[in-house]
């Protein structure tokens, strides 16, 4: 298999509000920058897009390395939160709807293709990858609706 490393963030402007998400794909020597926008969304919901556009991009399962700052992303994953959503029929331990269930059925559709590890990395920190994802998130918003 393949081994890829990817790299997702997702911002807003208000939550909700206008917002932007970024991936960056690295293969051996290639790299791919990702960003795209939405008018009005929320966060998490650009948090999600990242990864799921980043996934989307690859034409064979792969091994992936994928870091992200965002706990809910990777809680979800790591704390099997998806696992007990599911066995719930996608309803919370508080009884409430899950929240952003397409992006999550997405999301968990792509894992099953390929061998995804979940990477947390701190946010605004010296991760250099994590950083330039939020500069192209932000980017989209400015771009965009003049904010961020």
């Amino acid at each position: 298999m393949k081994q890829v490393t990817i790299y997702t963030d997702g911002a807003c402007s208000g939550n909700p509000g206008p917002g932007g998400w970024s991936a960056i794909l690295i293969y051996r020597e290639s790299r791919l920058e990702l960003s795209g926008y939405e008018a009005h969304t929320t966060n998490n919901r650009m948090e999600l897009m990242g990864p799921i556009m980043a996934l989307s991009k690859l034409k064979e399962p792969c091994e992936v390395l994928l870091h992200s700052d965002s706990s809910y992303l990777i809680n979800a994953f790591e704390k099997h939160w998806l696992e007990n959503w599911q066995q719930r029929n996608w309803v919370t331990s508080t009884k409430k709807p899950v929240e952003n269930q397409d992006l999550w059925k997405q999301l968990l559709s792509m894992t099953q293709k390929h061998q995804v590890r979940w990477i947390k990395v701190r946010g605004h920190s010296d991760v250099a990858l994590n950083n330039r994802c939020d500069e192209l998130a932000r980017g989209e918003i400015r771009q965009h609706a003049g904010r961020a």
